[in-house]
């Protein structure tokens, strides 16, 4: 006989209405075979969403509901996230709080995390923020090739998609590309600049978030990441105009000479896919829905024999799916 909802462990999860919760949501209900996912609203208040084409109301999050949750899981607005935390502040962590947003990263009770599968302990906390995803995907890079050889220096080029800044992002890329093919005006709510079929070092001075601001977060959680593994790497993010996943180029420069197929069986993982160069380079397209890391188009520095560039890419939304799986998983498990 089929469990009933209130027999499984229980995950609020708000901001189901969001890109990254639809994508949270779908990997729980996939991955998570003993949990049910109870959406609610960006806010954690009372709003109508839709599932499936169809309108459908959420209902708030109240401090019933909280009580009731084995974990909660913010992937929505500040507003969402932080009502989440008074709730479980008050029940003193019973309830853990999952911050795949980022908004509670300033919290005296944060903890940055970025568990590969299997090695998730969250030992005792109760307040996590999922590592932002081109951070991970740059600490799991860096940290397996410093085990094959000592790193003395590396350059990252993280090239970020609209839909970090969810629905409206991927929105505004989607308007700017049809309009300039239209001839019409564009928005420019969300980069405050042109975006489509255009490269933005920063966004326009009006814009709600900067992009360096997400520079540095990327490098304060590289910075936990890595810790003594690998020397911190000197990162540059750029918006490109692509909806989905991650595009990072490595230059890494090792203490001796390399060479691109040792570089590349030493990178090979169950959490990162190495490309031989016979094969099709990594794309944002191959990433989209998949987990892990595709990494190729490994080569050596012409200018220097112990350095070498390395082509990495994700799918930013399920990368952050993946940690708050593996985390919740460990959540549970220590609940049962």
């Amino acid at each position: 006989m089929a469990k009933t909802p209130a027999a499984l462990f229980q995950i609020a999860l708000i901001g189901g209405d969001t890109l990254l919760g639809g994508e949270l949501k779908e990997v729980f209900e996939a991955q998570l075979k003993t949990a049910f996912v109870n959406a609610y609203a960006s806010t954690g208040e009372g709003s109508f969403g839709e599932n499936a084409g169809e309108a459908v109301y959420l209902d708030p999050l109240d401090a019933k509901a909280v009580e009731s949750s084995g974990a909660i899981v913010a992937a929505g607005a500040a507003a969402g996230s932080l009502k989440a935390y008074s709730f479980a502040k008050a029940l003193k962590g019973r309830v853990a709080v999952v911050d795949c947003a980022g908004h509670l990263e300033q919290e005296p009770e944060a903890r940055i995390i970025a568990p590969v599968p299997g090695e998730a302990n969250p030992k005792g906390d109760w307040l996590f923020i999922t590592a932002h995803p081109a951070a991970a995907a740059i600490s799991e890079t860096l940290s397996r090739l410093s085990r094959w050889r000592p790193i003395v220096r590396s350059v990252v080029n993280i090239f970020e998609p609209a839909s970090e800044r969810g629905k409206a992002g991927a929105g505004e890329l989607h308007q700017q590309t049809s309009s300039l093919l239209a001839f019409r005006g564009l928005d420019k709510e969300i980069f405050d600049a042109q975006l489509g079929f255009n490269l933005l070092p920063q966004y326009g001075p009006a814009a709600p978030l900067k992009l360096a601001a997400v520079e540095r977060r990327i490098e304060r959680h590289l910075t936990i990441l890595l810790g003594k593994a690998a020397p911190l790497p000197s990162i540059r993010l750029i918006q490109v105009p692509v909806f989905h996943a991650y595009s990072i180029s490595f230059w890494i420069e090792f203490e001796k000479n390399v060479s691109a197929s040792e570089l590349g069986h030493a990178l090979a993982s169950a959490q990162i896919e190495v490309r031989e160069e016979k094969q099709e380079a990594p794309n944002s397209i191959a990433a989209a829905g998949q987990s892990g890391l595709i990494a190729g188009d490994i080569h050596i520095d012409r200018t220097n024999p112990r350095a070498a560039w390395v082509w990495v890419v994700c799918d930013n939304l399920r990368m952050t799916a993946d940690i708050a799986v593996t985390l919740l998983r460990s959540i549970q498990s220590k609940k049962s």
